[in-house]
C-alpha cells in the first residue's frame, strides 16, 4: 500500500504556458508498505500552476 504525504510547497520560476498563472513546487513524500513493514521510501517534486492547477512537466531540450 502507498501512503503519500504533502511536506511543502513553494513559488517555482517560470509562468504556466496555459494561462500564465505562477508555477508552484510541490514535495510529495510516498512510502510503499507491505504488512506493515516499510518496503520503499521516495520524495518527489511536481510542478502545477497555482492559478488553472494543471500539472506541468519539465522538458529539458540540448
Amino acid at each position: 500500500m502507498e501512503k503519500k504525504r504533502e511536506i511543502g510547497r513553494k513559488q517555482a520560476p517560470g509562468q504556466c504556458p496555459c494561462c500564465g498563472g505562477k508555477v508552484e513546487a510541490l514535495d510529495v513524500e510516498s512510502r510503499w508498505t507491505f504488512c506493515f513493514l516499510p518496503i520503499c521510501f521516495l520524495i518527489k517534486r511536481k510542478y502545477f500552476c497555482s492559478l488553472c492547477a494543471k500539472r506541468l512537466v519539465l522538458l529539458y531540450h540540448k
